[in-house]
This record gives structure tokens, sequence and C-alpha cells, in this order.
């Protein structure tokens, strides 16, 4: 193993061809342009960073090096996701003139981004950034389109100190974290640090590095937003409305696509997951999930769905084998996504 000040001399001793970056959102950019400058390519977790300014380096060093980036985007290789963008490319709805998208975070999922590192902007660019690029990607790459322009408003209503909702949920007097919060018995949003993996994974390291991983979903510290919404004009024509709330009762999205020939429309139901818990991340339930068409003109048909098993919608192994494969096969989606795509993820949140 070696030390975060040590990158270079792993470099130099295991002489990779590509270093895979999975650090906190904040600290992408370091490690990819390093990796660059080594004379690696980079393979990222999305976000690929967490403002324009970062982005602008990743770009500016990734044309003067020639070295490749990749944005490990899993949600574009789920079936159902990969179907949606079959229909649209066949052209079934004709030209698409605007998308309506609304994606929800439920009180499990949604509230741990308030819990962890997550919180602070520093950290992770916010929700508008860190969650919101895997859905502003898979409509560029959806729509095989750039955005172009986008007005942008976010506030937070339900989570933090600021809106009495503490009170309400009469959780007044609680703590700045779950272990040692007089609330825990009646306050819905605790987490139990002694449970499953997290003792071990979070409560147990906290005299090494000092990271608290149940801070209140209510506490003073945190400066994201729970509540935003956006619309977006892409060098298409196309026009998007675009919602995410972090404070649902159920997880996933709704979205619609309007065009010239009709609309398509596809909805998914994603299971109960806070991270650390054991639980596959983003998984699909099949009964929640549909595609729906409605030609201009004619009757309107439900398309049968490929749902997969696995974290993200099914998408999570194919992207693995898509990595990892010596020879992957040729793929007319063009899943892949590179520094380019990774940026488009980016900037439309950042906007």
């Amino acid at each position: 193993m070696y030390r975060d000040t040590e990158f270079d001399r792993m470099i130099r001793e295991q002489k990779p061809d590509t270093v895979i970056v999975t650090t906190r959102d904040c600290f992408h950019d370091k490690y990819i342009i390093r990796a660059m400058e080594l004379g690696c390519d980079a393979i990222t977790e999305k976000p690929m960073t967490t403002d324009e300014k970062k982005c602008q380096r990743i770009v500016d060093v990734a044309r003067r090096t020639g070295r490749r980036v990749r944005v490990t985007f899993n949600y574009r290789y789920s079936p159902p996701r990969t179907q949606v963008k079959d229909l649209l490319m066949r052209g079934v709805i004709g030209k698409v003139l605007s998308v309506d998208f609304s994606w929800l975070l439920n009180t499990s999922h949604g509230a741990d981004y308030f819990r962890r590192w997550h919180r602070e902007k520093k950290n992770s660019g916010g929700l508008m950034v860190h969650k919101a690029t895997h859905h502003f990607d898979l409509v560029n790459w959806w729509l095989s389109a750039s955005p172009v322009e986008v007005f942008a408003m976010g506030a937070r209503r339900f989570y933090g100190a600021g809106n009495g909702m503490a009170a309400k949920l009469g959780l007044k007097g609680h703590a700045e974290r779950c272990l040692t919060c007089r609330c825990q018995k009646r306050c819905k949003f605790y987490l139990d640090l002694n449970k499953g993996d997290m003792k071990e994974m979070y409560l147990d390291c906290e005299r090494y590095d000092g990271y608290f991983r149940d801070r209140c979903v209510f506490g003073k510290t945190m400066d994201i937003e729970d509540t935003m919404n956006l619309v977006v004009r892409y060098n298409t024509g196309a026009f998007m409305s675009y919602s995410l709330n972090a404070f649902m009762p159920w997880e996933g999205y709704q979205v619609a696509f309007n065009g010239t020939r009709g609309r398509l429309e596809h909805d998914c139901v994603e299971s109960v997951y806070i991270s650390g818990d054991g639980r596959v991340q983003g998984e699909t339930i099949p009964n929640g999930t549909k595609i729906r068409l409605y030609p201009h003109f004619k009757p309107a048909r439900n398309i049968a769905v490929a749902v997969a098993k696995g974290g993200h919608g099914g998408g999570d192994y194919p992207l693995l084998a898509d990595i990892f494969a010596t020879h992957p096969p040729r793929d007319p989606y063009l899943r892949a996504a590179d520094v380019a795509g990774g940026a488009m993820g980016i900037l439309t949140g950042r906007e």
C-alpha cells in the first residue's frame, strides 16, 4: 500500500497502464491529472470532478498528454435504459422536442447524503453534481446531444437546521450525530453504527480518520440542497425540465420524451438502500419498471422491459465487462463515456 503522498512512487514502481480513481469527489481531478502526466490512462467514478475549473484542467491535460479518461456512468449500461436508447435511436417517436425528467431520492438513500461527507459542497459539489451527473449524462446520451443553456434553482427545504423540520418531527434538542443523540428511539432517520458492516467500516475507524458517518440530517454543518429544479436547452433544439428531490417516500424516476411522432415514457422504482448496509445500490424493482409508447394517431402500447439483477439497474456487471474485457464487443449504443461525457455530466449541474 502507498500513502496519498506517495502517488508518484506508486506509479514509478508498479508501472500501471491505467489508474482507477475512487476518492472523495473533490480529489478526483488531482489523481486523474497526475496519472495522465505520468503516462497513464485514467478511469474515474462519477462525477468526473466537482466544478468547472477542475474540469477544464482535466480536459487541458488530456489534450496535452493524449491520455484517455473514462468515466464509469454505469446507468448507461442498465438494460431498460439501453432499451430507451435503442427506441429513440430507431425513431419510434421521431425527433425529440422535449424531455420531462423527475428523479426521487427516498428518506433512506436520499437522507444518507445529508449524513455523509457529501453534505458539504466543497467535498461533493452538491447533489446537482454528485448525483444528478448520472441523470444529465443519461439525457445527453439518450438524445445524443449536448447542453448549451441552463437555468436552475435549488434550496434546502427538508433537511438541515434552518427550516424547522426537526421540531415538526418531534426531534427538538437532537445532537449533531446519531451516536450521542437522545432522540434515537423516536427518530426515523436514526442510523445505528453498531449494526452490520457500519461498525467495522466506520465506527471502529473514527480514531484513525476522524470521520463521523452518522451526522444528523437536521444538523447545522451542511450546504447542499435537497430540492432542485432545472431547465436545459440542447444543441439539437430539445428542451428538458428536470427535478430532483431527496426526501421522497419512494426511490426512482419518471422520464418522458415528447417527439414529432409521439411520446415515450419510462418509469423506474429502485430498492431501498443506505451506503454500507450491505444491500444492493440502485437495484430495480421489476414490477415498478415500465416503458410505454404513445404514437400519434395509434393506440398506446407497453414495451416488455429487459430487467437485470445487480446494482444500478443491472448496469454494473456490463460496465465491468466493458472496462476489463481484453476485447470488448462493438457497442452500437456507445455507452463508454470519455472526458467530454464526464464534463457535460457535471457542467449542467454546475450552471
